[in-house]
């Protein structure tokens, strides 16, 4: 998108049908307003000096899904289940965390581990996201004191489960 310009709006179906051949035509016709508008606030950005405010201040480390409810920039990292390998992204995490206290941007008291898997329904289905959530807390600790020992003596770490249709964060206790 940040290569195209205004111009380029009325080609964007056709752009779209391209890179995505098997979308269906009713979700290509309503993402094209979301495409366009992008477009237009682009172009108003172009030659515009900004300064960036990027600044790592994380102090939480979420392993799982279901963390909806942190939409504060600049609070969490959040690691999604969606690699083979876990241990890389929580590494990573660990270490961000371990430079935001060394740099002074967070305080160096600790820091939260949250675990969470979310379920749709009372019963087997919740009972398989608690065990998800407990083996996700022990497999970040695990990282966590093997990658960055002293980090890991400021650690909190909680258990959740998230009630999908409620968004309700239940948490369990830590065993």
């Amino acid at each position: 998108m940040g290569e195209l310009n205004l111009a380029d709006a009325g080609n964007l179906d056709r752009r779209i049908t391209a890179l995505c051949p098997d979308m269906p035509s009713d979700i290509r016709r309503d993402l094209l307003p979301l495409l366009e508008g992008n477009l237009q606030h682009v172009d108003s950005l172009r030659g515009v000096s900004r300064k960036l405010d990027i600044e790592h201040r994380e102090w939480v480390i979420c392993v799982g899904r279901g963390f909806d409810f942190l939409h504060l920039p600049n609070t969490a990292l959040i690691v999604g289940p969606y690699s083979p390998d876990l241990s890389e992204p929580i590494g990573t995490a660990a270490a961000i965390i371990d430079a935001n206290m060394k740099a002074g941007r967070i305080p160096e008291d600790g820091f939260l581990l949250l675990a969470s898997t979310p379920y749709q329904e009372v019963g087997v289905d919740r009972a398989r996201a608690e065990m998800k959530s407990h083996f996700l807390t022990e497999f970040a600790i695990q990282v966590i004191h093997r990658e960055h020992p002293q980090l890991a003596k400021r650690m909190l770490q909680r258990t959740a489960v998230v009630h999908w249709p409620s968004r309700r964060l239940e948490l369990l206790s830590d065993v």
